[in-house]
């Protein structure tokens, strides 16, 4: 435990200036002030740090969440921020690894933490240890989880879209019969296709019952043999169009063989029946558009092509009568061609003429030059040198041997003289012997003999056979009695 006011000893058990941890004093500015004690910034970042910590632990804040980062090490960085106010927020890893919803800009959550300071640079911050959705947030993260989880099941592929009809004749609107969407969109068809057949199959568009009511208007328009449908709804928050991102309904969107368009909410709403539809419009009214063709713009489009038909068939009689006209100007006397032909075959027959003739002639060059170089090249004036190397080879080999001869006399009786220097004849040459065992070992030592043993002695000049009497190595024993 840390020493009372007075102490030199920290809270940490080590020497240094006193410190009292904050929650076991009621004001640790207040001694701060009567000890007049000036402190370093990284001493104030740490009492600052340690006194927040101790206030605001495993608090709750609810906020959105902004300049999201995720590094490489795993921690998340993030700003938690209301309509006034805002604060740092850090997650490491440890705890990061236990959030499973997807985090990003602008989702609204609950997080739980405690508030403390960034020492290094004396930012106020929250680490975080858990992190739960909050309101929209809920929803958003719900919407996200099913648009991925249908993404991967391919609803949304490209491959499954089906083109909507360029002139279709009856359409199907499933919508509120009640409300602005239905009245824009029968406005639009009045104005550009009033020919088209128009059917509302109502449904609630919202609250409980909305679901199964839309649902079964999918089902029945697509039995009733369509051209195409409209799903549309007005817009409102992301609880009042939830009905559009029920999976339920989603499938049964992405089940119609009929091409549906889908309409929900204003151009900035987007829900998943958007994703699994043929097409998505921003606006009701946009939709009625896209399946709408103008009639007025038909038939300026015929009236076009119709000037356009007549200006290419008139060009392509033009043209053929050009290419007629070129091909009758072409077309000559067979007599004539025969002549050029004839006048070819001529121009042919002499280039070949000429050319087998400049071919003969290099090859008549090319052969002189090989005779020429053959003659240089005879085997008679190889063998001549040969003949030349042959004998100075022959007069240098007896010279070469008889001086080889002699550097190897002299070598070996400089080596014989070396030799008879350090052999063992020439030390028995002057009065020694070396005595040898049966087994023709030299004896260097008494104990390699015993009493008895038969020895030959060498000489300088012959060998003597040697018996030994005695080794010197056993005390000699005599009898009393003797």
């Amino acid at each position: 435990m840390p020493k009372r006011h007075g102490s030199r000893q920290t809270a940490y058990g080590r020497p240094g200036k006193a410190f009292i941890m904050p929650h076991m004093i009621k004001d640790p500015f207040q001694r701060l002030n009567l000890d007049r004690e000036v402190l370093s910034v990284s001493q104030l970042n740490n009492r600052a740090r340690l006194l927040l910590e101790d206030v605001f632990s495993g608090i709750w804040v609810e906020g959105e969440i902004s300049n999201l980062a995720k590094p490489a090490s795993g921690h998340i960085y993030f700003t938690l921020k209301d309509s006034q106010a805002q604060v740092r927020c850090a997650l490491f890893r440890q705890n990061a690894a236990k959030v499973r919803q997807a985090l990003r800009d602008g989702l609204a959550v609950k997080v739980r933490g405690k508030v403390s300071l960034f020492e290094g640079r004396g930012d106020y911050q929250l680490i975080l240890d858990s992190i739960e959705p909050a309101g929209d947030g809920a929803l958003r993260l719900a919407f996200e989880a099913l648009k991925e989880k249908l993404s991967a099941e391919g609803l949304f592929a490209t491959e499954r879209k089906v083109a909507l009809p360029a002139h279709p004749k009856r359409i199907g609107i499933i919508s509120s019969p009640t409300g602005a969407v239905i009245r824009d969109i029968i406005s639009v068809f009045r104005r550009r296709a009033p020919q088209i057949e128009l059917t509302l199959i109502p449904t609630a568009v919202q609250g409980r019952e909305a679901n199964g009511q839309i649902i079964r208007a999918l089902q029945l328009a697509d039995r009733q043999g369509f051209d195409a449908l409209i799903l549309a709804r007005g817009g409102g928050s992301l609880e009042d169009l939830w009905s559009f991102n029920e999976e339920t309904v989603a499938r049964a969107v992405a089940a119609c063989n009929t091409p549906i368009v889908s309409a929900v909410g204003h151009e900035t709403d987007v829900s998943i029946c958007d994703f699994v539809a043929d097409v998505r419009a921003p606006t009701p009214s946009a939709a009625a558009e896209l399946l709408a063709p103008d009639t007025s713009e038909l038939v300026q489009r015929l009236h076009s092509l119709q000037r356009r038909l007549i200006m290419r068939m008139q060009h392509r009689l033009e043209r053929e009568r050009m290419r007629l006209e070129g091909l009758q100007r072409r077309l000559r006397h067979p007599g004539e061609r025969l002549r050029q032909h004839a006048q070819r075959l001529d121009d042919l027959e002499m280039r070949l003429a000429r050319a087998f003739e400049r071919q003969l002639n290099n090859r008549r060059e090319r052969l002189a030059r090989l005779q020429t170089r053959l003659t240089g090249q005879h085997p008679e004036r190889t063998l001549q040198l040969l003949r030349q190397r042959l004998g100075s080879l022959a007069e240098r080999l007896p010279r070469a041997m008889r001086e080889g001869l002699k550097e190897r006399r002299l070598q070996l009786q400089a080596q014989v003289q070396t030799l008879q220097v350090v052999s063992p004849l020439a030390t028995l040459g002057r009065g020694y012997s070396i005595l040898l065992d049966e087994r023709g070992r030299a004896v260097r030592s008494a104990a390699d003999t015993h009493p008895g043993q038969r020895l030959k002695a060498r000489l300088g000049e012959g060998e003597l056979d040697v018996r030994v009497e005695d080794n010197h190595l056993q005390p000699v024993t005599l009898s009393l009695l003797d």
